[in-house]
């Protein structure tokens, strides 16, 4: 008897391989999708301008960052000292503007230049809900704490939503013609906007991607939160707070990514570099022994071989670490 209902997501037409690089940027699962894909050796640059929730904030960052624009000088602001941009997400901030100003221009040169050799960007969108700066009329991506009065919160239009990101993509293409866009919702819960809103802002998301999947050939889409609300579908799989996908959540998504999204090498590649990161994680019970010298001995020789196509310097370097140890216990 089947106890819930299996979500296998199709093979994407374009597979990412294992020399693709690539951008995410988005809500905090944009942070998680990068984390795992850099944990399995994947060149990527994960949301470099920390948490953007909307998506009228994320084309405007990216639009920014292949124009090579400057950050928003209305929209600077100073809390306790700190200096921080309505733009970015607070994890950018500064002890002086001048300070903080610099800061957010490497950011989006460094974001500049990785679109420009990218060969895909992950786009992970959270909410429709925005929050609108009164004084100065433009969207923000963050309100940094300040009073509510100072804003105005709002679903944004879903036409509005769409146009913003079908622009974004064709003028990213028009810059970088070989670079493919993964769509995906994120599976985080805004509760804060009451779940009924909160459904409301997902389906539009939601509408939004397969539209832009339809229209644009370079355009594909991951189901993410639809294997949280109907595969998972149940609070074991949520953080302590109901609204984040645990762990075991997180890992469920990522291996049923693996299976849609990597072409066949780089699928036996993730199942090698597994077994490879559970033995750099192992810590022998009794010290240096001669046991666990052979057992570095061959995780040696397996990085080594890999050394030639990803890059394994930090790896290679704990591991002759301990095998110097051992030396220093024994000679």
């Amino acid at each position: 008897m089947q106890f819930h209902t299996e979500l296998t997501p199709g093979k994407l037409p374009e597979p990412l391989r294992l020399t693709d690089r690539i951008v995410t940027i988005g809500s905090c699962f944009a942070d998680v999708m990068g984390r795992q894909l850099a944990d399995h050796k994947l060149t990527v640059l994960a949301n470099p301008f920390g948490t953007v929730f909307n998506p009228v904030s994320i084309s405007k960052l990216l639009t920014l960052a292949v124009d090579g624009g400057e950050p928003d000088e209305a929209l600077y602001v100073e809390r306790n000292g700190i200096w921080f941009h309505y733009d970015f997400h607070s994890s950018c901030w500064g002890h002086s503007r001048q300070a903080l100003q610099t800061q957010l221009t490497g950011l989006l040169d460094t974001t500049r230049q990785a679109l420009l050799r990218a060969d895909w960007l992950v786009v992970t969108l959270g909410t429709a809900m925005v929050y609108r700066h009164t004084e100065t009329g433009r969207v923000v991506a963050n309100c940094h704490k300040m009073p509510s009065e100072l804003f105005e919160k709002y679903l944004y239009a879903h036409e509005h939503l769409r146009d913003e990101l079908q622009q974004l993509i064709r003028k990213l293409r028009r810059t970088n013609p070989g670079l493919r866009v993964l769509l995906t919702v994120s599976p985080v819960r805004h509760t804060r906007d009451t779940l009924p809103v909160n459904q409301v802002s997902k389906s539009m998301l939601r509408v939004i991607c397969h539209e832009l999947t339809v229209w644009e050939n370079a355009v594909q889409y991951f189901p993410a939160y639809e294997i949280m609300v109907d595969d998972l579908r149940d609070y074991r799989f949520y953080e302590a707070d109901l609204i984040h996908p645990n762990a075991q959540a997180q890992e469920y998504i990522f291996e049923k990514f693996v299976q849609s999204a990597f072409d066949t090498e780089l699928r036996t590649f993730v199942t090698e570099w597994d077994s490879i990161r559970k033995s750099l994680a192992h810590r022998p019970l009794h010290g240096p022994t001669k046991a666990h010298q052979a057992f570095l001995q061959q995780l040696l020789t397996k990085l080594e071989r890999l050394q030639d196509r990803i890059d394994v310097t930090d790896e290679l370097a704990r591991v002759r670490s301990g095998l110097t140890d051992y030396k220093n216990v024994y000679v």
